[in-house]
């Protein structure tokens, strides 16, 4: 991580109304070459990068990064929550039922929320958040 990327995670932090601290650095700085990390995924890389940081803390910062907007929490069924910094276009996932791994998918039809619903019961939907479920290549043992 440069200086640059390192002085825009400040300016995001300060952007957003945050304080910028080394423990949320290192956290928007991880979160940004790896997606869909778990909070004990996210706390060990920042321990790598900065020392000790209680994991009170490490959770404390990501409710604030995801309160703020800056980081996207999503909750696969039977899965820890995981954290990614790609916000803002409404994207899906993929999720393997065996191992668990996550991907992205861009939005399944035309601009957000994506999918329309057969009946909003009054509601004015501005988003969407699907998860597609099946078998990811490595644990479809060659066979798609």
């Amino acid at each position: 991580m440069d200086m640059t990327e390192k002085a825009s995670s400040a300016e995001q932090l300060r952007g957003a109304g945050l304080r910028v601290t080394s423990a949320r650095v290192a956290i928007l700085e991880c979160l940004r070459f790896e997606r869909h990390l778990t909070a004990e995924e996210v706390a060990e890389k920042v321990r790598e990068r900065v020392g000790h940081v209680s994991t009170q803390a490490i959770y404390e910062a990501l409710n604030a990064l995801t309160g703020t907007g800056i980081l996207r929490r999503i909750e696969p069924a039977g899965s820890p929550a995981r954290y990614e910094s790609r916000v803002g276009d409404n994207h899906h996932h993929l999720v393997c039922r065996q191992c668990g791994a996550v991907a992205d998918v861009d939005c399944a039809v035309g601009h957000a929320p994506c999918l329309e619903p057969a009946a909003n019961a009054g509601f004015k939907v501005d988003e969407a958040d699907v998860i597609y479920w099946g078998l990811c290549p490595s644990c479809q043992g060659g066979h798609p």
